[in-house]
């Protein structure tokens, strides 16, 4: 399995999203800035897997190496899954099967390190 390695702090999708006024009146849930940033600063990073497409269900293998220990490992593992969406190394969250998950705290050089694990076609 490749990996690939993301630098930065990942930030926790449930602490930057907003509500906003809609059109109809009602309130709309938007990322806010910083998780915007994060999403680009992923999508320029992301070498190995970009643009691959995944569309068979797969293991993610993931450390994550935050600045402190103040960070929920769940959340980042839910904004990981939308950035590997967008920069279209997936092409569905939900085809993830299995996450194998590490914290870790490395407060000079936060960082993602990951790999994607199709799984084989049954070839019967």
């Amino acid at each position: 399995m490749e990996k690939e390695t993301i630098y930065g702090q990942i930030l926790g999708k449930a602490n930057h999203y907003v509500a906003v006024p809609a059109s109809n009146g009602g309130k709309r849930i938007i990322k806010d800035e910083a998780m915007r940033a994060y999403e680009r600063s992923f999508k320029e990073q992301c070498k190995v897997y970009a643009n691959r497409h995944i569309n068979v269900p797969f293991t993610l293998t993931v450390d994550v190496y935050y600045s402190s220990c103040r960070y929920d490992l769940d959340n980042s593992l839910k904004t990981l899954l939308d950035c590997l969406q967008y920069c279209k190394a997936i092409t569905d969250d939900n085809l993830c099967t299995e996450i194998r998950a590490k914290k870790h705290i490395d407060r000079r050089l936060p960082r993602v390190e990951f790999g994607i694990m199709p799984m084989q076609e049954n070839l019967f």
